[in-house]
């Protein structure tokens, strides 16, 4: 059936799509849409290579890094007309892949309390390049350090963040920003010093 013009005398549209053009609500919806397609694929070109990194040096793993970025920019996606100031995008990414990376943490803990015990599982691609990177004496001692002092060192030293970016990722003071930072760099010299 043709389109019927909606300034037509008597004419009706006959599907959502044509009522939907015809009361003019596509045009608004696809133009909000079109505007956070463009700024998220924008910071993702920019941006999904570090956010990768920085998440693999918080949940060990390269798979886990890359689902914690995508599940962040498919969040920002979607409540991308709630944020409130579109230039601080890249600050609210990196808090959502600290927080999803700390939750995926907080799952493993839960699972391996709980998990059976038997034989154990053969180790996959991931974990032989995990492995190879996990041979730094720099990350093996990374990985003794509390969490939050790992944050603070990882994005301080790795993510090559400011004080301020790092307490609004964190989700903590600045004040308590250098004093993990602190205690995390005494804590790594010990444990380096171990290693040598």
């Amino acid at each position: 059936m043709p389109f019927r013009k909606p300034d037509d005398e008597g004419a009706r549209p006959t599907d959502v799509t044509e009522t939907l053009v015809a009361r003019g609500t596509v045009a608004g919806a696809v133009a909000v849409a079109w505007d956070a397609d463009q700024a998220v694929t924008a910071l993702y070109s920019a941006n999904y290579r570090s956010l990768v990194r920085l998440a693999a040096m918080l949940v060990r793993d390269a798979g886990t890094a890359e689902e914690v970025v995508q599940d962040a920019f498919v969040a920002m996606h979607g409540g991308w007309r709630r944020l409130r100031d579109p230039d601080k995008a890249l600050s609210y990414l990196r808090q959502s892949v600290v927080n999803r990376s700390r939750s995926v943490l907080r799952h493993r803990a839960v699972v391996e309390k709980y998990a059976p015990k038997g034989l154990p599982d053969a180790p996959s691609a991931e974990a032989g390049a995990i492995g190879e990177l996990e041979r730094s004496a720099v990350v093996k001692a990374l990985h003794k350090l509390p969490n939050r002092q790992r944050e603070a060192l990882v994005l301080r030293y790795y993510a090559d963040l400011s004080e301020a970016e790092i307490a609004h990722a964190m989700g903590i003071s600045r004040g308590a920003v250098k004093s993990h930072t602190a205690r995390g760099m005494a804590a790594l010299r010990n444990v380096l010093e171990q290693f040598s």
